[in-house]
Protein backbone atom coordinates (compact mmCIF):
# COMPACT_ATOMS: atom_id res chain seq x y z
CA UNK A 1 0.00 0.00 0.00
CA UNK A 2 2.75 2.39 0.97
CA UNK A 3 4.69 1.49 -2.19
CA UNK A 4 1.74 2.36 -4.45
CA UNK A 5 1.15 5.58 -2.51
CA UNK A 6 4.79 6.63 -2.84
CA UNK A 7 4.85 5.75 -6.55
CA UNK A 8 1.74 7.86 -7.09
CA UNK A 9 3.36 10.72 -5.16
CA UNK A 10 6.53 10.49 -7.28
CA UNK A 11 4.64 10.20 -10.60
CA UNK A 12 4.54 13.99 -11.27
CA UNK A 13 8.33 14.20 -10.76
CA UNK A 14 8.85 11.40 -13.26
CA UNK A 15 6.50 13.10 -15.74
CA UNK A 16 8.39 16.40 -15.36
CA UNK A 17 11.69 14.57 -15.93
CA UNK A 18 10.34 12.86 -19.05
CA UNK A 19 9.08 16.20 -20.40
CA UNK A 20 12.49 17.80 -19.76
CA UNK A 21 14.25 14.88 -21.49
CA UNK A 22 11.86 15.22 -24.44
CA UNK A 23 12.67 18.96 -24.64
CA UNK A 24 16.41 18.10 -24.75
CA UNK A 25 15.75 15.62 -27.58
CA UNK A 26 13.89 18.36 -29.47
CA UNK A 27 16.85 20.71 -28.88
CA UNK A 28 19.19 18.09 -30.36
CA UNK A 29 16.84 17.57 -33.28
CA UNK A 30 17.02 21.27 -34.18
CA UNK A 31 20.58 20.82 -35.43
CA UNK A 32 20.07 17.59 -37.37
CA UNK A 33 19.84 17.54 -41.14
CA UNK A 34 17.87 17.38 -43.36
CA UNK A 35 15.64 20.17 -42.10
CA UNK A 36 11.95 19.55 -42.86
CA UNK A 37 11.24 22.87 -44.58
CA UNK A 38 7.98 21.84 -46.23
CA UNK A 39 6.53 20.52 -42.95
CA UNK A 40 7.68 23.71 -41.19
CA UNK A 41 5.92 25.98 -43.73
CA UNK A 42 2.72 23.89 -43.65
CA UNK A 43 2.61 23.92 -39.85
CA UNK A 44 3.37 27.66 -39.60
CA UNK A 45 0.57 28.40 -42.06
CA UNK A 46 -1.86 26.11 -40.23
CA UNK A 47 -1.08 27.52 -36.76
CA UNK A 48 -1.32 31.10 -38.06
CA UNK A 49 -4.66 30.36 -39.78
CA UNK A 50 -6.27 29.05 -36.57
CA UNK A 51 -4.88 31.76 -34.27
CA UNK A 52 -4.80 35.10 -36.13
CA UNK A 53 -8.51 36.04 -35.90
CA UNK A 54 -9.05 34.94 -32.25
CA UNK A 55 -5.82 36.70 -31.21
CA UNK A 56 -6.86 39.97 -32.87
CA UNK A 57 -10.29 39.78 -31.22
CA UNK A 58 -8.77 39.09 -27.79
CA UNK A 59 -6.20 41.89 -28.18
CA UNK A 60 -8.82 44.65 -28.42
CA UNK A 61 -10.41 44.06 -24.98
CA UNK A 62 -6.93 43.49 -23.49
CA UNK A 63 -5.83 46.97 -24.55
CA UNK A 64 -9.19 48.53 -23.70
CA UNK A 65 -9.38 47.08 -20.18
CA UNK A 66 -5.80 48.06 -19.41
CA UNK A 67 -6.41 51.59 -20.70
CA UNK A 68 -9.60 51.94 -18.65
CA UNK A 69 -8.04 50.58 -15.44
CA UNK A 70 -4.74 52.41 -15.75
CA UNK A 71 -6.42 55.60 -16.99
CA UNK A 72 -8.88 55.63 -14.09
CA UNK A 73 -6.13 55.00 -11.54
CA UNK A 74 -3.75 57.57 -12.96
CA UNK A 75 -6.53 60.16 -13.15
CA UNK A 76 -6.94 59.87 -9.36
CA UNK A 77 -3.26 60.76 -8.97
CA UNK A 78 -3.56 63.62 -11.43
CA UNK A 79 -0.97 62.14 -13.79
CA UNK A 80 -3.06 61.76 -16.95
CA UNK A 81 -0.03 62.58 -19.10
CA UNK A 82 1.42 59.14 -18.27
CA UNK A 83 -1.64 57.12 -19.32
CA UNK A 84 -0.25 56.24 -22.74
CA UNK A 85 3.10 55.13 -21.39
CA UNK A 86 1.62 52.97 -18.61
CA UNK A 87 -0.82 51.32 -21.04
CA UNK A 88 1.95 50.59 -23.53
CA UNK A 89 4.14 49.07 -20.79
CA UNK A 90 1.33 46.81 -19.58
CA UNK A 91 0.34 45.68 -23.09
CA UNK A 92 3.83 45.12 -24.53
CA UNK A 93 5.46 43.55 -21.46
CA UNK A 94 2.60 41.40 -20.13
CA UNK A 95 -0.70 41.32 -22.03
CA UNK A 96 0.67 40.76 -25.55
CA UNK A 97 2.97 37.77 -24.79
CA UNK A 98 0.44 36.11 -22.46
CA UNK A 99 -2.51 36.65 -24.81
CA UNK A 100 -0.45 35.26 -27.68
CA UNK A 101 0.69 32.28 -25.61
CA UNK A 102 -2.80 31.34 -24.43
CA UNK A 103 -4.10 31.26 -27.99
CA UNK A 104 -1.05 29.45 -29.35
CA UNK A 105 -1.49 26.83 -26.60
CA UNK A 106 -5.29 26.68 -26.84
CA UNK A 107 -5.64 26.59 -30.63
CA UNK A 108 -2.25 25.62 -32.10
CA UNK A 109 -1.06 23.40 -29.24
CA UNK A 110 -4.28 21.42 -28.99
CA UNK A 111 -4.19 20.79 -32.77
CA UNK A 112 -0.57 19.58 -32.54
CA UNK A 113 -1.39 17.26 -29.60
CA UNK A 114 -4.43 15.86 -31.43
CA UNK A 115 -2.48 15.30 -34.66
CA UNK A 116 0.48 13.54 -33.01
CA UNK A 117 -1.83 11.64 -30.65
CA UNK A 118 -3.82 10.30 -33.61
CA UNK A 119 -0.57 9.25 -35.30
CA UNK A 120 0.52 7.52 -32.09
CA UNK A 121 -2.62 5.39 -31.68
CA UNK A 122 -2.53 4.51 -35.41
CA UNK A 123 1.07 3.34 -34.75
CA UNK A 124 2.44 5.66 -37.44
CA UNK A 125 5.19 6.84 -35.09
CA UNK A 126 6.30 3.25 -34.41
CA UNK A 127 6.33 2.58 -38.16
CA UNK A 128 8.53 5.63 -38.73
CA UNK A 129 11.00 4.41 -36.11
CA UNK A 130 11.09 0.95 -37.74
CA UNK A 131 11.98 2.68 -41.02
CA UNK A 132 14.81 4.54 -39.28
CA UNK A 133 13.05 7.93 -39.32
CA UNK A 134 13.22 9.92 -36.08
CA UNK A 135 9.68 11.24 -35.35
CA UNK A 136 11.09 14.06 -33.21
CA UNK A 137 13.26 15.40 -36.03
CA UNK A 138 10.66 14.71 -38.74
CA UNK A 139 7.47 15.89 -36.99
CA UNK A 140 8.17 17.69 -33.71
CA UNK A 141 11.03 20.07 -34.66
CA UNK A 142 9.11 21.73 -37.55
CA UNK A 143 6.07 22.20 -35.27
CA UNK A 144 8.15 23.72 -32.47
CA UNK A 145 9.85 26.18 -34.84
CA UNK A 146 6.50 27.00 -36.49
CA UNK A 147 4.92 27.75 -33.08
CA UNK A 148 7.82 30.03 -32.13
CA UNK A 149 7.67 31.90 -35.44
CA UNK A 150 3.89 32.40 -35.31
CA UNK A 151 4.05 33.45 -31.64
CA UNK A 152 6.71 36.04 -32.51
CA UNK A 153 4.55 37.67 -35.19
CA UNK A 154 1.28 37.32 -33.25
CA UNK A 155 2.93 39.10 -30.32
CA UNK A 156 3.64 42.05 -32.59
CA UNK A 157 0.06 42.06 -33.83
CA UNK A 158 -1.36 41.92 -30.28
CA UNK A 159 0.95 44.77 -29.25
CA UNK A 160 -0.24 47.00 -32.11
CA UNK A 161 -3.95 46.10 -31.75
CA UNK A 162 -3.82 46.36 -27.93
CA UNK A 163 -2.11 49.75 -27.92
CA UNK A 164 -4.50 51.01 -30.62
CA UNK A 165 -7.51 49.75 -28.63
CA UNK A 166 -6.15 51.47 -25.52
CA UNK A 167 -5.68 54.68 -27.48
CA UNK A 168 -9.26 54.64 -28.81
CA UNK A 169 -10.79 53.93 -25.40
CA UNK A 170 -8.61 56.50 -23.69
CA UNK A 171 -9.50 59.23 -26.16
CA UNK A 172 -13.22 58.39 -26.48
CA UNK A 173 -14.22 57.23 -22.99
CA UNK A 174 -11.74 59.00 -20.74
CA UNK A 175 -11.54 62.37 -22.49
CA UNK A 176 -7.82 61.91 -23.08
CA UNK A 177 -6.08 63.93 -25.76
CA UNK A 178 -4.52 62.04 -28.67
CA UNK A 179 -1.33 64.07 -28.48
CA UNK A 180 -0.78 63.41 -24.78
CA UNK A 181 -1.34 59.65 -25.19
CA UNK A 182 1.14 59.41 -28.05
CA UNK A 183 3.67 61.82 -26.55
CA UNK A 184 3.80 59.87 -23.27
CA UNK A 185 4.94 56.64 -25.00
CA UNK A 186 8.56 57.47 -24.31
CA UNK A 187 8.05 58.81 -20.78
CA UNK A 188 8.27 55.40 -19.07
CA UNK A 189 8.55 52.89 -21.93
CA UNK A 190 11.89 52.03 -23.52
CA UNK A 191 13.14 49.77 -26.32
CA UNK A 192 14.11 46.81 -24.06
CA UNK A 193 10.42 46.58 -23.07
CA UNK A 194 9.72 45.58 -26.67
CA UNK A 195 12.56 43.04 -26.68
CA UNK A 196 11.35 41.30 -23.51
CA UNK A 197 7.87 40.99 -25.02
CA UNK A 198 9.31 39.32 -28.13
CA UNK A 199 11.59 37.03 -26.08
CA UNK A 200 8.62 35.99 -23.94
CA UNK A 201 6.58 35.21 -27.06
CA UNK A 202 9.37 32.96 -28.43
CA UNK A 203 9.77 31.15 -25.09
CA UNK A 204 6.00 30.71 -24.69
CA UNK A 205 5.69 29.37 -28.25
CA UNK A 206 8.50 26.89 -27.51
CA UNK A 207 6.85 25.71 -24.27
CA UNK A 208 3.42 25.33 -25.90
CA UNK A 209 4.77 23.27 -28.82
CA UNK A 210 7.05 21.04 -26.71
CA UNK A 211 4.31 20.21 -24.18
CA UNK A 212 1.71 19.59 -26.91
CA UNK A 213 4.11 17.34 -28.86
CA UNK A 214 5.12 15.43 -25.72
CA UNK A 215 1.54 14.74 -24.64
CA UNK A 216 0.50 13.84 -28.20
CA UNK A 217 3.39 11.40 -28.72
CA UNK A 218 2.67 9.72 -25.37
CA UNK A 219 -1.10 9.35 -25.84
CA UNK A 220 -2.46 5.97 -24.73
CA UNK A 221 -5.80 4.19 -24.83
CA UNK A 222 -7.36 4.93 -28.19
CA UNK A 223 -9.38 8.03 -29.17
CA UNK A 224 -10.24 8.84 -25.53
CA UNK A 225 -6.52 8.90 -24.74
CA UNK A 226 -5.97 11.44 -27.52
CA UNK A 227 -8.68 13.69 -26.07
CA UNK A 228 -7.16 13.39 -22.61
CA UNK A 229 -3.71 14.22 -24.01
CA UNK A 230 -5.07 17.38 -25.68
CA UNK A 231 -6.75 18.55 -22.46
CA UNK A 232 -3.68 17.81 -20.35
CA UNK A 233 -1.36 19.57 -22.79
CA UNK A 234 -3.41 22.80 -22.68
CA UNK A 235 -3.66 22.82 -18.86
CA UNK A 236 0.04 22.01 -18.32
CA UNK A 237 1.05 24.65 -20.88
CA UNK A 238 -1.03 27.34 -19.15
CA UNK A 239 0.59 26.54 -15.79
CA UNK A 240 4.11 26.55 -17.25
CA UNK A 241 3.45 29.80 -19.13
CA UNK A 242 2.52 31.69 -15.97
CA UNK A 243 5.57 30.33 -14.14
CA UNK A 244 7.84 31.22 -17.08
CA UNK A 245 6.26 34.68 -17.35
CA UNK A 246 6.91 35.35 -13.67
CA UNK A 247 10.53 34.19 -13.96
CA UNK A 248 11.24 36.21 -17.13
CA UNK A 249 9.60 39.33 -15.67
CA UNK A 250 11.68 39.05 -12.48
CA UNK A 251 14.92 38.61 -14.44
CA UNK A 252 14.06 41.52 -16.73
CA UNK A 253 13.29 43.88 -13.84
CA UNK A 254 16.61 42.96 -12.23
CA UNK A 255 18.68 43.31 -15.40
CA UNK A 256 17.09 46.36 -17.06
CA UNK A 257 16.66 49.43 -14.83
CA UNK A 258 13.33 51.27 -15.20
CA UNK A 259 13.46 54.45 -17.23
CA UNK A 260 14.23 57.41 -15.01
CA UNK A 261 15.06 55.02 -12.17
Amino acid sequence: MSMSTSSRALAPIGAAGNLFAFALDVGRGLFRRPFQLREFIQQAWFIASVTIVPTALVAIPFGAVIALQVGGLIKQFGAQSFTGSASVLAVIQQAAPIGTALLIAGAGGSAIAADLGARKIREELDAMMVLGIDPIQRLVVPRVLACMLVAFFLNGMVSVVGVSGGYVFNVILQDGTPGAYLASFTALAQLPDLWIGLIKALVFGLIAAVVASYKGMNAKGGPKGVGDAVNESVVITFLLLFVANFALSMIYLQVVPPKGG
